[in-house]
């Protein structure tokens, strides 16, 4: 079972993934991060997690294939 010391807020996660706190908390909210505990208003991440996908990046690369 993992300690507190193991996760991470949001914010730190953005941090470390030099990406926007509110994408890590869409990334929490759409279930792309496994065991993020959501605990009132903050989110809490386990701190070995890897970044998840940009989902948004292959949709554009996809439909520019398809022209």
């Amino acid at each position: 079972m993992l300690s507190i010391d193991d996760y991470s807020t949001a914010k730190e996660m953005a941090l470390i993934w030099g990406i926007t706190d509110r994408m890590v908390i869409h990334y929490c909210d759409k279930g792309l991060i496994p065991d993020a505990v959501k605990k009132g208003n903050l989110w809490l991440i386990p701190t070995n997690t890897k970044k998840p996908e940009d989902r948004r990046l292959k949709a554009n690369r996809k439909g520019d294939q398809e022209s």
